[in-house]
């Protein structure tokens, strides 16, 4: 996972959004673009492909439908990535 990479996805409102529709469960872009307001398909499918870079989300082809999932291991990542800086995890930074 790049974190710069994952961080510049986050940073976009859509993709967040994209993101918020994926807690739900598996989408198919299809889906995701009829739920998200004013985005043709090809916007929809390039912030998909942006997550799929970033390792955020996973795609698993069905027949003729590609389906999005999130990629619970990536956010798992930052979480313990940001812990370090909220004293929820000690271990590396200095002792007292």
């Amino acid at each position: 996972m790049g974190f710069s990479q994952t961080m510049k996805a986050v940073s976009d409102p859509v993709r967040r959004e994209i993101l918020d529709m994926l807690k739900e469960g598996r989408l198919t872009a299809g889906d995701i673009a009829s739920r998200v307001e004013n985005l043709t398909s090809a916007t929809v499918s390039y912030h998909l492909s942006q997550l799929k870079k970033a390792a955020l989300i996973t795609e698993t082809k069905y027949k003729n439908f590609i389906y999005y999932e999130l990629n619970a291991s990536v956010f798992e990542e930052i979480m313990l990535w940001c812990a370090q800086y909220t004293g929820g995890n000690t271990s590396h930074g200095p002792q007292d």
